[in-house]
């Protein structure tokens, strides 16, 4: 990874330790409605799918993975 990668992993960590709530990332520029939505389910999706080793590389406890990837695609 590179160093900015590094970084925004580090803080996104440390929020998350602190219970902050902050977005790191965002859906693309442009969706619409229906866009965002299936942006959504698909993210959501593919993080129920992330092994122990890859949630740990992005600072995700597997209750926190599991809690956002169950939230309904229509809930931000």
């Amino acid at each position: 990874m590179g160093g900015l990668s590094d970084v925004r992993l580090q803080l996104l960590g440390k929020a998350l330790e602190e219970g902050q709530q902050q977005r790191v990332y965002s859906a693309p520029a442009g969706l619409g409605r229906l866009g965002l939505m299936l942006h959504r389910w698909n993210t959501r999706k593919a993080l129920l799918q992330l092994d122990q080793a890859q949630l740990r590389d992005v600072g995700l406890t597997w209750e926190q993975a599991r809690t956002e990837g169950r939230k309904p695609f229509w809930k931000d």
